[in-house]
């Protein structure tokens, strides 16, 4: 599979877990699009794009909706959907990715009760190179690298996190997990995909994400932001929508 078909997969696949936010975003941000801050930069290394950028388009919900691009992990047809809306180079990030979401992934995605989709929230106030950081692991994604190469950047985020320049860092990152060195390194040093994370963060803005980790958690028709990323907490929350649901959902034997 070329690399331009595998982008179009990501974003197709992408595509169909947006759909479902068209409904969060009307009941969440019933203010508007637009009513948010939302900051633009234009710092780059080089010419890595490292701060969000103007996207035409993602003032109007419709757009937004399409943009905007999680990635998943596990059946798409799950009941339950445990959203993270994360930043690379967040402590607690890296906590929750290191300690919560192994037990997310071995006890509900994996037993098919619930699938993980990630959106990028890189908080570049205060995390300068997180931006960065989720372009990288957009370019691993075009070579189906996405999950192994998010998961080497919070293994080492202690590594990179506060480099003014973590380039090589994510570079050998890519190396290690046997990406095409080349093609890799050009997305880097380029501004590709600064506009998928740059709409993402809008998303985040718009359904009021504030801090990193955030999680949600959707399911027969409920949508819940939890008060913190444990994994306590994503089964109150999942108990809750179940025992909302109508008495004969899935349908009685």
């Amino acid at each position: 599979m070329s690399r331009s078909e595998e982008r179009r997969k990501a974003r197709e696949q992408g595509g169909s877990d947006m759909t479902k936010f068209y409904v969060i975003l009307a009941v969440v941000a019933v203010v508007g699009i637009g009513a948010v801050g939302y900051s633009i930069g234009s710092t780059a290394l080089g010419a890595a794009a490292t701060e969000p950028i103007e996207v035409e388009g993602l003032d109007d919900q419709d757009m937004l909706v399409e943009m905007a691009q999680g990635v998943t992990k596990g059946d798409e047809d799950a009941p339950i959907t445990i959203i993270e809306f994360g930043d690379y180079a967040c402590p607690g990030c890296g906590g929750f990715a290191m300690s919560v979401k192994p037990q997310v992934e071995l006890l509900l995605v994996e037993t098919g009760k619930a699938k993980f989709v990630f959106y990028d929230f890189p908080l570049t106030s205060i995390h300068p190179t997180s931006f960065l950081a989720a372009r990288s692991a957009r370019c691993a994604q075009d070579q189906d690298k996405f999950w192994e190469y998010h998961d080497a950047l919070f293994r080492n985020q202690t590594s990179w996190r506060l480099e003014a320049s973590p380039i090589a860092q994510f570079l050998a990152f890519g190396e290690d997990l046997g990406l095409e060195g080349d093609d890799f390194e050009a997305c880097v040093k380029s501004d590709r995909h600064a506009d998928v994370v740059s709409a993402n963060m809008r998303l985040g803005y718009e359904l009021r994400v504030s801090s990193t980790p955030t999680i949600m958690v959707q399911g027969n028709g409920e949508f819940l932001m939890l008060p913190g990323a444990t994994f306590p907490a994503i089964q109150a929350a999942i108990a809750q929508i179940e025992e909302s649901a109508p008495a004969d959902a899935g349908g009685a034997n």
